[in-house]
């Protein structure tokens, strides 16, 4: 017998070691099953389950065991990242605790450190992905530093370096000064800050008394000024273009140029050109051969290449020193406060330089155009489809990849410098030094190059490095490329561009036929989550508190294609009561002897239950056409809509006659009836609701008889099933019902209270259905009995139209109608009254534009549920009028 309640808490666990121990999650490279592969987007080693992970990992999931039960040998390649920044910051830390600094441990202690922490704490995100009932194949689980990995990851670099497409240059990079590495643009986060817009006027050479002024938000940098750019159509500063501007302080003597960059309605319409401290004056000095002149070191400190009373001074004091120095000199003609966004490093905190240094570059330009190709021919598609136009504008305008890191942790970078400087790329020292004596003619020693490679290097090769590449594996014939990748928009760029570029390049095909973008979640307002904010939703919680099922079905509910989803708890306690309704449900087919995991019965006469299978073989066509287009939210809604609704308000409502009745026949094609529709919701919910659907399964005797859910199969629609006399009889027994119940409702009749069903102008059919249904209605409408009607009026009886009969139901007696005519025409009077100040505010032009857009949406949705009352209540007291 099935407990009273479902309790998450105790089941998850068991139900998760019994699927992991018995091999349901492995897929099998010898079956003769068609292949389907997914690659999870590798967590971080050091990571948390965050909501995101538990929306990507739910959407993933549901398709793994989606496809799996449909018949694919299903395959969610498993891994983590190890994170080579955010990973170093936390073993940096534990040995700062221990008063250790990683620079006297040495390189390969440190190294062996961070193995250490990885071994004892690096497990924490996929135990945390098993609570969620992520079901990838475990036993094939990668990390990115894994032997096999790090091998295709070195004959990645060698290759590209050896066809030119890897190469050392001196370039501006996101420099953190914190930790003295570049980092990507990912790990770059802006942040609005209230500083100042200083004016500073630069003499122009051989024209006494003129100035040319610039704006700039860093007056530090101007120390490394190298020119100053006017737009070429500006008439204020065309008679300057090919002069030149005295730097002061420096006294250098900087060109005036002609460029479009600079925008003439922006501050003064010069800008100063600064290309070794600023990515668009690094462009603006390529192109009109300026130096590049570095003023600061790796600390954030103004270097030699400044005038002495500069020089070792902070970069924030500098900025101060600048400003009071050309303040005396009176070349400050004013300061305005001014809002801009600063780039920190999310990690360490600090502003971000852009610092020219010497970094290994990959030639991204040449490696995107295969990959562009690939999109634009559709081999590669995107859904939602509009995230093409930000893959092709990204790859159209696509940068060099600067994938070199000052850190010790990671990939590092398989090349070793001869005492001239000349590079030795190799697949480790002892060819390295082969080559060199090849090169050199002797013996001669070498440095390697300390740096590690970008995390994202070693994961854009993660659909092929994962299934063995470089070695020609029976997995990477059988699962690559793989089906669908699933991530968020703001890794594009950073991720499967890259996957795209790599695979295309050493696989000759892409790397996924499909990428499927989801939504960003947010709160319940529409804001972004975030420590600052305080409304971080924590998924762990809800899983202790809802179970993991609920989550994952809020989530899939939520992720309607291109929308964000606003998450609250709220939400997620609603579908832990529709997962508290499906076992209630499981209870009472249990009571009835209902048998689960039976046959479909045949020849069923009952019209409700050949309704009940009809819908039930539909409502398997819906969610299989949503789930093959990546509508999770469809597919939870079609599956929440038939489970609570038609099946267990409706159908078992409607069976209970039945299975109480003296019918024998009957009450036998209804346990049956019930019993299979019931068998076939949990196969339809699997993917979604693993965890109460396998228990209840399993709990109901079915797994003994037919094995485990999770590798059922999975259910298609039945066309013999359809049956539109059925379909048509109880759409209009559940409209009778329902229009009886709102009555009864909006008129405040007491719920006891039994009322007569009178009739008139019904056709031959409608009295038979009438005869066939008079269980149901005094069952589930409380109707006492069920009557013809002359065309007499019934003083007190309120009236309903359905088809051609019209109803009367007498409620003098039961009710005071004067006083309902009453209470309702105040309640309606009321809602226009707050209708019409809903309309006020939001026909103000001024309230829309300055009130936070979820206020807005609140009062729209409040004026639309006051209205939908207002039509419901108007109708009522029609029909109250017209008896």
């Amino acid at each position: 017998m099935l407990a009273k309640t479902f309790t998450p808490a105790e089941i998850e666990p068991r139900l998760y070691a019994a699927w992991e121990a018995s091999g349901a999650f492995a897929c099998d490279v010898a079956s003769k099953l068609t292949p389907y592969a997914i690659v999870i987007p590798p967590p971080n080693v050091t990571g948390s389950l965050h909501m995101g992970h538990a929306l990507n990992m739910s959407l993933q999931d549901i398709l793994i065991r989606y496809h799996r039960m449909c018949g694919r040998d299903a395959l969610w390649q498993p891994g983590t990242d190890h994170a080579g920044i955010a990973t170093q910051m936390v073993v940096e830390r534990q040995l700062e605790g221990e008063g250790i600094d990683r620079r006297s441990l040495g390189r390969d202690r440190f190294i062996e450190r961070v193995w250490a922490w990885r071994a004892e704490s690096g497990g924490t995100i996929t135990r945390q992905l098993r609570r969620l009932g992520a079901s990838p194949d475990w036993q094939r689980e990668a990390f990115t530093m894994d032997a096999t990995l790090s091998a295709a990851v070195r004959r990645v670099f060698i290759d590209l370096y050896r066809a030119g497409l890897i190469y050392r240059d001196k370039r501006l990079v996101n420099w953190d000064c914190r930790f003295h590495t570049a980092i990507s643009d990912l790990e770059v986060e802006s942040r609005p800050t209230k500083g100042h817009l200083w004016y500073f006027k630069y003499p122009v050479e051989g024209m006494a008394g003129t100035h040319i002024t610039v704006a700039t938000t860093r007056p530090e940098t101007m120390l490394g000024d190298t020119g100053i750019a006017v737009h070429p159509e500006d008439e204020r500063y065309r008679h300057l273009v090919g002069r030149y501007a005295i730097l002061p302080l420096v006294g250098r003597r900087i060109p005036i140029i002609a460029d479009t960059y600079s925008d003439p309605a922006l501050g003064t319409g010069a800008v100063k050109i600064t290309p070794a401290h600023d990515f668009n004056d690094f462009e603006v000095g390529r192109r009109h051969n300026l130096p590049a002149i570095n003023i600061l070191d790796a600390d954030g400190k103004l270097n030699e290449a400044v005038p002495p009373p500069f020089r070792g001074l902070d970069r924030f004091v500098a900025r101060d020193r600048v400003v009071e120095v050309i303040a005396g000199l009176g070349l400050l003609e004013r300061v305005d406060p001014h809002e801009h966004n600063v780039p920190y490093g999310d990690r360490s905190g600090v502003p971000v330089e852009p610092w020219l240094t010497d970094q290994w570059f990959v030639d991204a330009a040449t490696l995107a155009q295969p990959a562009i190709r690939a999109v634009e021919e559709g081999r590669t598609r995107f859904v939602p489809q509009n995230w093409e136009n930000t893959y092709f504008e990204w790859m159209r305008n696509i940068q060099p990849w600067c994938i070199s890191r000052q850190i010790w942790w990671g990939h590092q970078i398989p090349a070793w410098y001869g005492p001239d400087g000349r590079v030795f790329v190799a697949e480790d020292e002892a060819a390295a030094v082969a080559a060199a004596r090849d090169h050199y003619g002797r013996d001669t020693p070498l440095r390697r190059d300390e740096d590690v490679l970008d995390t994202w290097f070693s994961s854009a090769l993660w659909p092929f490095s994962t299934l063995g590449w470089p070695e020609d594996t029976a997995e990477l014939k059988r699962y690559y490329p793989t089906d669908v990748l699933v991530t968020g928009f703001d890794i594009i760029f950073f991720w499967v561009a890259r996957m795209m570029m790599m695979g295309l390049r050493f696989m000759g095909a892409v790397p996924f036929r499909t990428v499927y973008i989801h939504a960003l979640v947010r709160d319940e307002r529409g804001q972004k989550m975030s420590k600052s904010k305080g409304n971080i939703i924590d998924p762990l919680d809800l899983i202790d508190k809802y179970g993991a099922d609920a989550l994952r079905f809020t989530l899939a509910a939520l992720a309607a294609q291109g929308r964000d989803i606003r998450l609250s708890e709220g939400r997620v306690e609603g579908y832990r009561n529709f997962a508290t309704k499906i076992w209630n449900a499981a209870r009472f087919c249990e009571m009835q002897e209902c048998p689960i995991g039976q046959p479909r019965p045949a020849g069923a006469r009952l019209t409700v239950n050949r309704w009940i299978m009809a819908e039930a073989s539909a409502v398997a066509a819906r969610v299989r056409e949503a789930l093959d287009g990546y509508r999770f939210n469809e597919a939870a809604g079609a599956l929440y809509q038939f489970t609570w609704h038609m099946f267990c308000d409706w159908y078992l409502e409607l069976a209970k006659p039945r299975l109480a009745g003296a019918d024998a026949e009957a009450a036998a094609e209804t346990r049956a009836t019930a019993g299979w529709v019931l068998g076939h919701i949990l196969h339809l919910l699997h993917p979604l609701m693993p965890f109460l659907t396998e228990e209840l399964w399993e709990s109901l005797g079915a797994s003994a008889r037919h094995g485990r859910l999770i590798t059922a199969c999975y259910p298609a629609a039945d066309t013999s099933l359809d049956d539109a006399v059925a379909a048509e009889e109880m759409a209009w027994l559940i409209r009778l019902i329902g229009e009886v119940r709102t009555v009864r409702a909006e008129m405040n009749v007491p719920a006891g209270a039994p009322i007569p069903l009178l009739h008139r102008d019904a056709a031959v059919a409608t009295v038979d259905r009438l005869a066939r249904h008079g269980d149901a209605l005094r069952l589930l409408a409380r109707i006492d009995r069920v009557e013809p009607h002359g065309a007499t009026a019934v003083r007190g009886a309120a009236q309903l139209v359905i088809g051609e009969a019209t109803f009367l139901l007498p409620l003098s007696g039961v009710i005071d109608v004067a006083q309902e005519q009453t209470r309702l025409q105040r309640r309606i009077e009321k809602l226009r009254d707050e209708i019409g100040k809903l309309d006020a505010r939001l026909g103000d032009a001024r309230f829309v534009a300055k009130a936070p857009l979820h206020v807005v949406e609140e009062q729209r949705q409040r004026r639309g549920d006051f209205a939908a009352e207002q039509a419901r209540l108007q109708a009522a007291l029609g029909r109250l009028e017209a008896a």
